[in-house]
């Protein structure tokens, strides 16, 4: 978007582009040409645009409200050009055929900072160095001297031109702004929180507290990342995996409290001795490890290699092969999962009732072939 304000009688340009056509930004065009001027109009005339009409019934006009506390904020009277009547903005519109014939004409550029600079830079000279067309004995630059002491002067205070929107954070710790994700602490999801950014960065609010502050960006699709956030949200999920591999440990082997809190008052690593432990219960089972734990408790050594060699030697005794480690996907949800052995007596039974069938099978069948033989020895004699 390009931002154009001109001032009546002088001529004097004020150019300034940027990347769209919001409200907040047709506002930072005029405090950019505010200042540029040191001063500005009792009135100004706008178009027929939406960022300062919203709408018009004849005379009847309803202003941008935004546009109103503006004005307010700088004391001068915003005035809309009647409908159908060119003469009123052709001093804007001639401007703007210039800029369009004098500046834009083979002009390069590489961003947009370069663009607005270039602008700055041409206002300063080549366009203010044109004859006044209300006054063809002087220049612009001349004629805007003499404008200068008629307008009127900057209010102490600027007005805010950031954007200011409330967004609800889910349940990850980023806050989504013009189509791109701002990172945040972990401890401020799902709640909802203040943004405001300008031309520059982006900061998240709650309410007074700044969380965060971003460089802002104008791509679309884009997370923008603080890694002091991420590093924080890393080490609190390590930790509660930690704890919650703790807390399945503990439910299928209750010993293992014991053995873990043993094991913090001699300043070993629980994350580590939990994770051996819960890799010996898949392999082994609650039964073998429970009896495993409480023989090291016994010994007073309350770590899993003590764990370890009672089970590898059970296991010899009784002359069973090496166990076989499950591999299972890489999701929590699956591996936390706590399997219930069943009674299996009911099999049992199965197997004794399908025993006694195959015995009576064959019992039948003998019975069977002792009368075919009987019957065969008969014939013979007859």
């Amino acid at each position: 978007m390009a931002f154009v304000m001109v001032l009546s009688w002088s001529r004097q340009i004020f150019l300034r582009f940027y990347l769209n056509q919001q409200t907040a930004n047709f506002l930072r065009g005029h405090v950019a040409a505010f200042e540029y001027f040191q001063g500005l109009p009792k009135i100004l005339l706008y178009d027929n645009l939406k960022s300062a009409t919203l709408e018009r019934q004849g005379d009847s006009i309803r202003f941008n409200p935004q546009l109103l506390e503006f004005a307010a904020h700088y004391r001068y009277e915003p005035r809309p050009v009647a409908v159908y009547r060119g003469n009123e903005k052709g001093r804007v519109e001639r401007a703007i055929r210039y800029i369009r014939d004098n500046f834009f004409a083979a002009r390069e550029f590489t961003d947009l900072d370069d663009l607005n600079a270039q602008a700055l830079q041409w206002c300063q000279g080549q366009s203010a160095d044109r004859l006044c067309p209300e006054d063809k004995t002087m220049t612009v630059r001349e004629a805007f001297e003499k404008e200068r002491p008629k307008l009127l002067s900057l209010p102490d205070n600027h007005w805010p031109t950031d954007e200011r929107v409330e967004v609800k954070i889910g349940k990850t710790p980023y806050a989504r702004f013009d189509l791109n994700d701002y990172s945040l602490p972990h401890t401020h999801t799902r709640k909802t929180l203040t943004v405001t950014a300008s031309l520059e960065q982006v900061r998240i609010l709650d309410g007074q507290e700044e969380l965060a502050v971003h460089p802002r960006s104008f791509d679309k699709g884009q997370q923008i990342e603080n890694q002091a956030h991420i590093n924080a949200l890393i080490d609190r999920k390590r930790k509660a995996r930690k704890y919650r591999g703790q807390d399945r440990l503990i439910k299928a082997v209750p010993p293992c409290r014991e053995l873990l809190d043993g094991a913090a008052l001699r300043g070993d690593n629980l994350g580590s001795i939990t994770s051996t432990l819960l890799r010996l219960l898949d392999r082994y089972g609650v039964s073998e490890l429970t009896i495993a734990v409480d023989e090291a408790l016994k010994k007073e050594v309350p770590h899993p290699n003590a764990v370890r060699q009672t089970l590898q030697k059970r296991r010899e005794e009784r002359l069973k092969p090496p166990s076989v480690p499950v591999a299972l996907p890489d999701d929590e949800k699956v591996r936390n999962i706590d399997v219930k052995p069943h009674a299996l007596d009911d099999y049992d039974q199965l197997g004794q009732q399908k025993h006694s069938m195959m015995n009576d099978t064959q019992d039948n069948t003998k019975d069977d072939s002792e009368l075919d033989c009987a019957q065969s020895r008969g014939d013979k004699k007859g």
